[in-house]
C-alpha cells in the first residue's frame, strides 16, 4: 500500500506523526536533565569562605527565632543550642556538620511512573511549575482568581510539556474551594491528571499529614523501600523560612511531619533584598545560608538521613517605591554565589525559575524570565521551581506565560546537554562528502540529522514577513494561546488503577466529613 493510501486512510507517515507529537507538546526528553556543561561562578575560594564565616557568626551571635513550637525550641535544646526564648544560637559550625553528616548530596524523588523519577543534586536540573499564584491569566479572561479547573489544567499543562520535567505544588489558588480543604483536590490532581512527581501541602501540620497519608495509598506497597525499611521520596515540599531570620509554627509544623515520613524539604529563604536583607549581594548570601542552614539542621534534628534541598529565592526591589523587581544582575549574582555555596555545603540546590514582574505576556516579561531562566541554566540549580508561568511577581500563573516559559526551559535543556563529541557530532563523513564550494543540505549526514539538529521551538514563528502577515499577524502570546488550547483539547489522561482512585477519592470525601469548610 503506497503512502498516499495511507493518508488517504486516515493514517500518518513518521515526519507527520512526529510533528503531530510536537504539536500535542509530547515529546521524549529525558526525565530530568544530567548537564554537561561547567559550572558558572563569580566568586573565588576567598569571597565564599569569608560569606560562610558570616553565616556562621549569624547564627552563633544573632540567631534564629523558632515561633510558636515549644517542641522545635526542645529539639534545639536538646543538641546543645543555646535557647533563650524563642531566640535560638547555634556554635559555630553545629549546622554545617549536622548537615554534612546525614543530609544526603542527592536524592531521587519516585513518580507513580517510574519512568517519570526525578534525580535531585549533582549534576542534574529538574524544571518545575511556577507555585502559589492567587490569580491567573490569559488572552480571554485577562486577569481573574483561578479555581480548581485551572489548577487541573496547569497540571495537565504540564503533563504535557516534555521540558518540564515534575508537575509542582500549588500551580494556582483555587480560591473557589474552602482553604482549609483545597488542599485535598490539589494533591489529587496532580495524582490523578499527572503520572509525574508533584509536591505536597505545607499550609497547615495536618494538611502536610493529608498529603503523606494520599501518598501511602497512590504508592501502595512500593511506598518503603525494601532495601532501607524507609518510606521513599515521593513528595518534595516547600519551606520557606519567614524572612529575616525565622521560621514560624506553620512551615516548622509540616517540616516535623515530612521529616518524620522520609519525604524532601526545600528549605527557602524568601528574601526581598532591602527590605528582608541588606541590599548587598554579599549581605543577602551570608543571611541566606544561615537561614537555610538552620532549616536543614533543624529537619536532620527531626529525622537523621532525610533528604532536603537548599533553596534560595532573592530579588531586588525598587527603593522608590518598595516592589519587588525581577531580571535585575544583583539576584543572578546572589543566584550563581548561593549554588557555588549549596555544593560546598553537599545538599541538592533550589533557586532562579522564569521570574517577571510584569502583568501580561510581552517583552518585559521575556526579558526578564531570560534573565532568571539563563542564570538558573548556568549556575547549576538542582530544582528550579517558578520555570513557568510565573506573572505578576508571583501574584498570576499565566496561560500564555506557562507555554513561553517551557518553551525556553527546552532551550535550556539543550544548552545544558552540551556539545556532542561523539563520531556523528564531530561530522568529518560530511566534511568529507561536501568538500569546497558545495552546501551541506543534501548529505547523507544531514538527512539523517535534520529532525534533531537544532531545537524547534513550537511558537516562534521563522517564517517570511508575507506568510506572517497571511497568517494574522499573530505575536508569540497568540500562538501560546492556540496552543495551551489545542494541548488542552487532545490531552489524555495517564492510566491509574481503578482500586488506588477509589481509595484516594474515599479517603478524600472521610476526611471532608470530619470537619467543616473554613477559609482559615
Amino acid at each position: 500500500m503506497s503512502t498516499t493510501e495511507i493518508r488517504r486512510r486516515g493514517g500518518r507517515s513518521g515526519s507527520e506523526a512526529r510533528r503531530a507529537a510536537r504539536s500535542r507538546g509530547q515529546g521524549t526528553l529525558a526525565p530530568y536533565i544530567s548537564r554537561k556543561i561547567p559550572y558558572y561562578e563569580v566568586l573565588n575560594e576567598e569571597g565564599l569562605a569569608i560569606i560562610e564565616h558570616n553565616a556562621d557568626t549569624i547564627l552563633e551571635e544573632i540567631g534564629i527565632d523558632f515561633r510558636d513550637d515549644a517542641e522545635a525550641l526542645q529539639i534545639w535544646r536538646d543538641a546543645g543550642a543555646d535557647v533563650q526564648g524563642e531566640r535560638v544560637r547555634m556554635p559555630r559550625g553545629m549546622c554545617r556538620k549536622l548537615i554534612q553528616e546525614n543530609a544526603p548530596r542527592e536524592f531521587t524523588q519516585v513518580a507513580r511512573n517510574p519512568e517519570r523519577s526525578v534525580r535531585i543534586g549533582g549534576a542534574n536540573t529538574v524544571f518545575v511549575p511556577a507555585y502559589g499564584c492567587p490569580f491567573i491569566h490569559n488572552l480571554d479572561d485577562g486577569r481573574r482568581y483561578g479555581n480548581i479547573e485551572d489548577f487541573r489544567n496547569f497540571v495537565k499543562l504540564a503533563y504535557l510539556s516534555p521540558s518540564l520535567h515534575h508537575s509542582g505544588g500549588t500551580i494556582c489558588e483555587p480560591v473557589d474551594l474552602p482553604v482549609n480543604k483545597r488542599h485535598f483536590d490539589m494533591v489529587y490532581s496532580h495524582m490523578k491528571y499527572s503520572d509525574k512527581c508533584f509536591m505536597g501541602s505545607v499550609t497547615h501540620p495536618e494538611r502536610a499529614q493529608d498529603t503523606v497519608e494520599m501518598a501511602k495509598i497512590l504508592f501502595g506497597d512500593q511506598w518503603i523501600d525494601p532495601e532501607t525499611g524507609k518510606p521513599r521520596t515521593a513528595v518534595i515540599n516547600l519551606i520557606n523560612a519567614n524572612s529575616p531570620m525565622t521560621f514560624d509554627d506553620t512551615m516548622l509544623g509540616a517540616a516535623k511531619v515530612y521529616a518524620r515520613n522520609n519525604q524532601a524539604c526545600v528549605v527557602t529563604p524568601f528574601i526581598l533584598a532591602g527590605a528582608m536583607s541588606p541590599v548587598t549581594v554579599a549581605g543577602t548570601a551570608a543571611q541566606t545560608l544561615a537561614e537555610a542552614m538552620a532549616g536543614m539542621a533543624f529537619v536532620q534534628l527531626v529525622n537523621p538521613g532525610a533528604p532536603v534541598v537548599f533553596g534560595s529565592f532573592a530579588s531586588s526591589m525598587s527603593m522608590q517605591s518598595g516592589a519587588p523587581t525581577f531580571g535585575t544582575p544583583e539576584p543572578a549574582l546572589v543566584l550563581y554565589v548561593m549554588a557555588n555555596l549549596a555544593r560546598r555545603l553537599g545538599v541538592p540546590f533550589r533557586s532562579g525559575g522564569s521570574l517577571t514582574a510584569s502583568k501580561i505576556p510581552d517583552a518585559q516579561a521575556a526579558s526578564e524570565s531570560a534573565n532568571t531562566l539563563l542564570p538558573t541554566a548556568l549556575a547549576g540549580v538542582n530544582f528550579a521551581l517558578h520555570t513557568a508561568g510565573w506573572l505578576e511577581g508571583g501574584l498570576a500563573m499565566g496561560y500564555e506565560k506557562f507555554i513561553m516559559d517551557a518553551d525556553q526551559a527546552g532551550m535550556m535543556q539543550t544548552l545544558m546537554g552540551g556539545v556532542d563529541m561523539s563520531e556523528n557530532g564531530q561530522a568529518m563523513d560530511a566534511i568529507r562528502e561536501v568538500g569546497p564550494g558545495k552546501h551541506y543540505l543534501g548529505c547523507a549526514h544531514t538527512q539523517a540529522n535534520f529532525e534533531n539538529a537544532f531545537y524547534r521551538s513550537p511558537i516562534a514563528d521563522n517564517n517570511s514577513f508575507e506568510q506572517w502577515d497571511a497568517e494574522g499577524r499573530q505575536d508569540m502570546a497568540q500562538r501560546a494561546n492556540t496552543r495551551w488550547k489545542r494541548m488542552l483539547a487532545e490531552y489524555e489522561a495517564p492510566e491509574i488503577d481503578p482500586g488506588v482512585d477509589e481509595a484516594l477519592q474515599a479517603y478524600m470525601r472521610r476526611r471532608k466529613e470530619s470537619f467543616p469548610d473554613s477559609n482559615i
